[in-house]
């Protein structure tokens, strides 16, 4: 998902710059919401269960152009089936691999995501325009349909799921977090943290209200754009909630933002909350526990910085 919604700014700036052109995307339907209302595409097309299936209904749009932004086996198999120009991201992956590897952080690639997609698309004089990433909300949603009154105004959105461990905050700091803030404070995740928001919002009072595992991505989203500032994970809905230009504290366990190259991007304040270790980043993605035992790069992240920033 964060890999996706960093495509953006590429579809954006093809249509921009180039009006009379067509820019169609292809992903997984899981992935459709992303781009489900954005103004720059002319189409969207999704994954069928067999490739085959995909190949032949794309073929069908005799494209110019394949501008492949995410280069793995199945983008190959395209590629090669369709047999037009294309153009390639260059993922790194020996540099990456090096770098995590053997902790060699100057290997890391200094460019953010957006810029190393922004580069498959130089070649037709597209230029990065430096806006931020783009989400179009879907529905026509209102505050009153998902928050009391207490939490309608000036209130937090803390993205508290991520899909691996590592990536999250262990409950009781989310809970001290969640004590010294002086705003209220909307949980934002899916099911799989309804029991642990629960917790969380036992141990906080009213001060917390849990959209856990009530709400689709769709409306979190809108939750997140209506929001006075954030706080989340190395996980989608964190990542998205930067195309509203929201106050973001960051925070990073396991992986690290600059391995990944997906630094808050074009949004006037942000806090990257992290702590140097010499196991970290102890992977690309996250990991369902710590390859050592201790968890110190989650542990260890003090609760004030990040309380202060959301102060402030």
């Amino acid at each position: 998902m964060g890999d996706i919604i960093y495509t953006t700014p590429v579809i954006r700036c093809l249509k921009k710059q180039l009006p009379d052109c067509e820019v169609h995307f292809l992903t997984k339907p899981a992935f459709q919401y992303i781009y489900k209302n954005n103004p720059y595409l002319s189409a969207l097309h999704l994954l069928s269960p067999k490739l085959s299936d995909t190949i032949r209904a794309i073929k069908q749009q005799n494209f110019d152009l394949i501008i492949d932004l995410h280069n793995n086996l199945r983008t190959s198999i395209i590629k090669a089936s369709l047999n037009i120009p294309s153009s390639t991201y260059k993922k790194d992956r020996i540099r990456k691999w090096l770098a995590l590897k053997f902790k060699w952080h100057k290997l890391i690639p200094s460019e953010h995501l957006v810029d190393r997609y922004m580069d498959t698309v130089k070649f037709l004089g597209i230029k990065n325009d430096l806006q931020p990433i783009d989400y179009y909300i879907s529905g026509d949603y209102k505050l009153e349909d998902f928050l009391p009154p207490s939490h309608r105004n000036k209130f937090v959105a803390f993205v508290i799921g991520a899909t691996h461990f590592t990536k999250r905050l262990p409950n009781d700091k989310i809970i001290e977090i969640c004590k010294n803030i002086k705003h209220p404070i909307v949980l934002l995740g899916g099911s799989d943290v309804q029991e642990n928001a629960a917790f969380i919002q036992k141990q906080t009072g009213a001060h917390v209200f849990s959209t856990c595992g009530t709400t689709n991505l769709d409306q979190s989203v809108f939750l997140v754009s209506k929001a006075y500032k954030v706080i989340g994970f190395d996980t989608g809905l964190t990542h998205i909630s930067e195309a509203f230009n929201k106050p973001l504290a960051s925070i990073w366990g396991g992986t690290t933002p600059e391995l990944l190259g997906v630094q808050p991007y074009q949004i006037s304040e942000s806090l990257i909350a992290g702590v140097e270790l010499s196991c970290r980043p102890c992977s690309k993605f996250g990991l369902e526990k710590c390859p050592l035992g201790h968890f110190k790069c989650m542990k260890n992240i003090p609760e004030g910085i990040i309380v202060d920033f959301i102060n402030g």
